[in-house]
């Protein structure tokens, strides 16, 4: 008798246990999530003024023109349309140090950056170790600041105004670095564009 009350408590602690962990606590934190952080929780995807979806401000994006700031490299493309992976994976290309594809990379991204009279920063040559890194540096920012300002036909003020917008602080001020969103950046100074016409 005490085996079969000792199961049917067991069973009965299973059952609370998993509404408790498989049912409440999630419903709790997706009606918390859509109710105080509703962007945040819905991906933090970005829409242009049509409603279209133009990425997340947490993935990183490829940008070639040069009227838009560039991430850094990437092994992983998102937003490419067809191109782009269906698995959503991150990751970099797992080169190894010693591998010439990787030197001969390295050294595309450089001449490339000096090309455009770049300093050629490491966060702008290596590539991304996740393939979301959607920030780059003050420093790398500023690097590409003439050839945005050039590109747009527009002042180098201009844009230094909305990088300070756009620049994320230190988390609780006091951990990481500011990193400016290059997603945010860009989408702004399309924006400001289309008001100049």
């Amino acid at each position: 008798m005490t085996f079969i009350r000792e199961t049917i408590t067991a069973i009965r602690m299973t059952m609370v246990l998993w509404l408790i962990t498989a049912i409440i606590y999630p419903l709790g934190i997706l009606v918390t999530g859509q109710a105080l952080f509703p962007f945040q929780a819905n991906g933090s995807v970005m829409f242009n003024i049509e409603s279209q979806a133009i990425g997340s401000t947490l993935i990183g994006q490829t940008f070639t023109s040069d009227a838009y700031f560039h991430v850094r490299p990437s092994h992983v493309r998102y937003s490419q349309g067809e191109q782009a992976s269906p698995t959503g994976i991150s990751g970099a290309s797992n080169l190894a140090p010693s591998n010439p594809a990787l030197l001969e990379r390295i050294l595309d991204e450089e001449s490339k950056l000096q090309e455009e009279n770049i300093q050629p920063l490491a966060e702008l040559i290596y590539a991304s170790g996740s393939g979301l890194d959607p920030h780059i540096s003050l420093r790398a920012a500023g690097q590409q600041l003439t050839r945005v300002a050039r590109a747009r036909d527009i002042s180098e003020n201009e844009i230094l105004r909305l990088i300070n917008i756009y620049t994320d602080r230190k988390f609780l001020w006091i951990f990481g670095e500011p990193g400016v969103n290059v997603l945010r950046l860009n989408y702004a100074l399309d924006l400001q564009d289309i008001n100049r016409q």
